[in-house]
């Protein structure tokens, strides 16, 4: 067996449409009311899932909700109450921005801080576009 022979052997076992979208989703948030205050049990676990420091999506969502909050052992503490489906969709927001690539939209890219700028690189495409400053 050749190579061409090979290769159109393989290309037709591949399916039509792959979904990519099952191979990355966007985790919902676990938490609960305390007296004023809401609290995100797995946000420790939400931030590892989208691959970014805690303490930056934790800027983000502080300053998109303008509340008070803290970052205490992987959980996450807002100084009001807040519906789960407010921080699910800021969550979005933020990946958006910061973890999707612009270009071939994967999930595959690491934040990178060059001077006073932040500029996102693609891993999957090699794409680097600079994001907004939180």
């Amino acid at each position: 067996m050749n190579y061409e022979e090979m290769l159109n052997r393989a290309e037709e076992k591949i399916p039509e449409k792959i979904n990519e979208t099952a191979r990355f989703e966007v985790p919902k948030v676990k938490g609960h009311i305390q007296g004023n205050r809401t609290i995100i049990s797995n946000f420790g676990s939400i931030a590892s899932t989208l691959d970014r420091k805690p303490e930056h999506l934790m800027k983000f969502i502080l300053k998109e909700l303008a509340t008070p909050g803290e970052l205490h052992h992987g959980t996450l503490i807002l100084g009001r109450k807040v519906s789960a489906v407010q921080i699910n969709e800021k969550i979005k927001k933020y990946t958006r921005i910061y973890v999707f690539c612009p270009v071939c939209g994967k999930p595959d890219t690491k934040l990178e801080k060059e001077g006073n700028m932040w500029f996102i690189r693609c891993l999957a495409c090699g794409a680097k576009r600079p994001v907004p400053r939180i």
